[in-house]
């Protein structure tokens, strides 16, 4: 039901088909991170920010089973039915229990600026001096803590 099959039709899809699905290990993870020193651990959480508290997070396994049939990965949120819900970052850092990551730390950068300079003037139909100057007051306000 609800494929393109003809009735009765047995696909012989699955003698020629293979799935291999490997994930890292998180102690393996822990145990790399734990080898490195202090000066190393800085560089990292000066590119990536406060990511590392991530590791000493105890996650509730069936939360993110039930959530994650909701991800729309298209769109980057969730959607239940014709609802989209972006968590914020305090929304996530609840769900995950996670005091210590801060709010208004980047978890991730623009790796091309001009092309996310681009995007963002058509998202706002903003002139590209307009949205250049407000990423630039946001990155000089994030300096001031």
């Amino acid at each position: 039901k609800g494929d393109s099959l003809k009735e009765g039709y047995v696909s012989e899809l699955w003698d020629f088909t293979y799935i291999s699905v490997t994930q890292n290990s998180l102690q393996d993870v822990k145990e790399i991170w734990g080898q490195w020193d202090d000066e190393i651990k800085q560089l990292f959480y000066c590119h990536y920010g406060d990511l590392p508290y991530l590791l000493d997070i105890n996650m509730d396994e069936h939360l993110f089973r039930a959530l994650a049939q909701y991800w729309n990965t298209v769109h980057s949120c969730f959607t239940f039915e014709k609802v989209d819900l972006v968590p914020t970052m305090e929304e996530y850092t609840t769900l995950l229990c996670c005091t210590r990551i801060q709010v208004n730390k980047p978890y991730s950068r623009a790796t091309n600026i001009l092309t996310f300079l681009k995007k963002l003037t058509s998202i706002t139909r903003m002139s590209e001096q307009w949205v250049a100057a407000w990423i630039e007051q946001k990155e000089t306000s994030r300096d001031i803590h």
